[in-house]
């Protein structure tokens, strides 16, 4: 855990500018709808650098505007860093190539660390290792309005089976 003493959680996408922040933005809520926002803190990153520094989708945006998320202030995209590396709890990469390419710069023995982030979702088959892309969640990046649409649901889909598994683990490591 980090020196701050609150559990970290890093929603990981490709550029920092459409699933991870989405899922950071719907975890918040959900963590703080739990009375966890005092103990659990949730940020995101990307795995390239490729959209380092822009802001949210404009099209991520409108989803989570739509559906009643507040927007933060800012938000810059960003690469994932390793002070981010060391200092986060949970990992919850969006596809099996950003676990892929976690699992590439974290130590070997954090790898429990990194769970993708529809694993959590109760209605989906576990998949074999190497099969993980079957429950990659839906890139919006190159699509319309519904494949943002696409992305939330499954963002929020598994958001409070992700809310409970971490209020498990805290509750097992004051116990």
């Amino acid at each position: 855990m980090p020196t701050d003493g609150k559990y970290t959680v890093m929603t990981v996408c490709t550029g920092n500018i459409c699933r991870s922040p989405m899922a950071e933005i719907v975890l918040r809520k959900y963590v703080a709808d739990a009375g966890l926002d005092g103990s659990v803190e949730v940020r995101s990153s990307g795995v390239s650098s490729e959209e380092q520094g822009n802001p949210i989708d404009p099209r991520a945006r409108r989803v989570l505007r739509e559906r009643g998320y507040g927007l933060p202030g800012s938000h810059y995209a960003h690469r994932i860093t390793a002070d981010e590396i060391r200092s986060t709890d949970l990992f919850l990469p969006m596809t099996a190539a950003h676990m892929r390419s976690l699992l590439r710069q974290i130590p070997s023995g954090d790898a429990g660390k990194v769970h993708m982030y529809r694993s959590f979702d109760p209605k989906l088959p576990q998949p074999e290792a190497g099969n993980e892309e079957t429950i990659d969640l839906a890139d919006p990046w190159y699509g319309g309005p519904e494949d943002f649409e696409t992305a939330m649901d499954q963002i929020e889909t598994a958001a409070p089976y992700i809310v409970g598994w971490i209020r498990r683990r805290l509750q097992a490591n004051t116990n």
